[in-house]
């Protein structure tokens, strides 16, 4: 099966962060490429489109082919979301380039994190992503040599800098051999999720995200530095 259950976060040891409650949105930021190719990420953008409300997605490369990103717009969607989720193929270990350059160009100091910078605090933010290879080649005798577990610490922080839970993220290895039959599944949990959020078994744990220590205010302005 190529379906596969939420990763577990690496993150360890502090107080967990409560889910914020009261907002009525959950936010897709879709970012894939080369859409038109896609086997996975096109299916699922699909798909949690049709979910209807409370889920709002936005593809941010049809938005932005320019990548002149409206920052304003994108902090509204943000303000009114309880779950934030970042669906998108995983290149080079990493987001694609567009994605990076909204987490750059949104998440401002004095906004999203630093001082005064709250907007975030106590929102979910999810990891739905697909890789090209199989989930045995992210094994340290294989050709990627880390477990995917090692890529997710970039994420993970940038979740516990702007005080946002990191939730289990979900996984589909080997997107481009992907059989219809385990993509159905994998697409009908994603839907589920979206819609029963936060309402998800694995979630409940208060030590979610336990280990996420706040900065000072000197060394949260010092990021953007240099």
């Amino acid at each position: 099966m190529n379906a596969h259950p939420p990763l577990a976060s690496s993150a360890s040891a502090a107080p967990a962060l409560a889910p914020a409650v009261g907002l009525d949105t959950v936010l897709v930021l879709v970012a894939h490429p080369a859409l038109a190719q896609s086997v996975v990420n096109k299916q699922l953008l699909r798909a949690a489109g049709a979910c209807g409300a409370p889920v709002e997605v936005r593809d941010l490369y049809a938005l932005y082919p320019d990548y002149l990103i409206d920052v304003a717009a994108e902090q509204t969607c943000l303000q009114r979301a309880r779950l934030v989720v970042w669906q998108h193929p995983i290149q080079w270990y990493h987001m694609p380039a567009l994605m990076k350059l909204w987490v750059d160009e949104v998440l401002t100091d004095g906004w999203a994190y630093g001082a005064g910078g709250a907007a975030l605090h106590g929102k979910d933010l999810w990891l739905v992503a697909s890789t090209g290879g199989p989930a045995d080649s992210y094994h340290p005798q294989s050709y990627n040599r880390y477990a995917f577990e090692a890529f997710l610490p970039a994420y993970e922080q940038t979740a516990a800098l702007c005080g946002m839970r990191f939730l289990p993220p979900m996984v589909l290895h080997d997107a481009r051999r992907v059989q219809p039959e385990d993509l159905a599944i994998h697409q009908a949990r994603y839907v589920e999720r979206l819609r029963h959020h936060p309402a998800w078994p694995e979630i409940q744990s208060p030590d979610l995200n336990a280990g996420l220590r706040a900065l000072p205010a000197s060394a949260r302005a010092a990021l953007g530095a240099g």
